[in-house]
């Protein structure tokens, strides 16, 4: 049984495909549920003050064209999951119910950030494209991730602006052209600075490799999986200097995780898959005072039924994958305040 999402009203509790909504709930206050989760206190989020201005949505690693989950490399012992033959390939099942849900919501924007594919091929493409575009129309907006580029292609590649009633999103091409790591390069800090001046109201920064982030005893790499940590000092250091940057939202890491930039303290954050477990999309809700950032676990049954029969990739390379890739609730479900 998993507590996957709460908001300021709401908790979504799973367990296994089963799945129980505690809707009408007040704010920022404790409450304890009945159903699955039996006797289990939980609290809701705090409202941000003021009016809601808009809602727009992401969704990261949605790997069409993937046909199998849980390899790592040629030497992974899985276990890996395939689907038996004839049957719809699971990106194609997972991205179908991310849409049908995000579309229920009728969002402002829908952001896509990177990893749209599995080896940047035309009909992996095309299938995205056939996907998302038709639905959302002008409010997609994609930047590529580094299963886009390894063979050097430039679709979908470069820096976005992206104006939304309350919101400024800049979002980063952190790809580098037949590498898995990413990078800000610093026209990129400069472009995002300048974006971050002009801007009217708050901007989040995003991009499809996460950050490096210093810790106490911790070691620069030059080989790190996400962006480079000159760049990612690069980030931080715009965030030092422009409060209007709240937060950096990444995918990747096939996982939720929320920590905070060395100097300005603001949150950089990690949006687990949509092609496997626990198959998520994530919804922000920008308010006068603040944005919530909400986590979903997708859930009509044939997304379910895939993404519990991928908790236990990764195991026999000593990956505990469920409790990597949901985080805790706090990573998922959390106020981003203004600065």
């Amino acid at each position: 049984m998993d507590i996957t999402t709460i908001t300021d009203d709401s908790v979504v509790v799973h367990d296994g495909e089963r799945v129980e909504r505690h809707v009408g709930l007040a704010p920022d206050t404790v409450h304890t549920l009945g159903g699955a989760a039996s006797g289990t206190t939980v609290r809701t989020l705090p409202r941000p003050p003021g009016e809601l201005l808009c809602r727009f949505t992401t969704v990261n690693d949605v790997h069409f064209g993937e046909v199998e989950a849980g390899r790592l490399d040629e030497h992974s012992t899985g276990p890996v999951r395939r689907v038996p033959d004839g049957a719809e390939p699971y990106p194609e099942v997972m991205n179908r119910t991310a849409v049908a849900e995000m579309l229920a919501l009728e969002p402002d924007a829908v952001i896509v950030k990177g990893d749209l594919s599995v080896d940047g091929k035309p009909e992996e493409w095309a299938a995205f494209e056939a996907c998302y575009r038709e639905p959302f129309g002008d409010r997609l907006h994609v930047v590529r991730g580094n299963h886009d580029s390894y063979h050097h292609q430039d679709a979908y590649a470069g820096d976005q602006t992206i104006d939304l009633p309350g919101m400024t999103i800049a979002l980063l091409d952190t790809a580098i052209p037949g590498e898995t790591t990413g990078r800000i390069t610093p026209t990129q800090a400069d472009w995002l600075d300048a974006v971050c001046a002009d801007a009217a109201g708050p901007v989040i920064a995003m991009g499809h490799h996460q950050q490096w982030v210093a810790t106490v005893g911790g070691r620069r790499s030059e080989t790190y999986f996400g962006l480079h940590p000159d760049g990612s000092d690069l980030l931080d250091d715009v965030a030092v200097r422009r409060s209007a940057l709240l937060a950096y939202s990444a995918g990747h890491t096939h996982r939720h995780r929320v920590r905070t930039m060395s100097q300005s303290g603001i949150p950089t954050i990690e949006v687990g898959c949509t092609k496997d477990f626990p198959g998520t999309w994530a919804e922000h809700r920008v308010y006068e005072g603040g944005v919530m950032h909400v986590a979903h676990r997708m859930s009509s049954p044939e997304a379910l039924a895939w993404s519990e029969s991928c908790r236990t990739l990764y195991a026999a390379d000593g990956v505990d994958y469920v409790t990597y890739a949901l985080g805790s609730l706090s990573d998922r479900c959390f106020v981003i305040p203004l600065r």
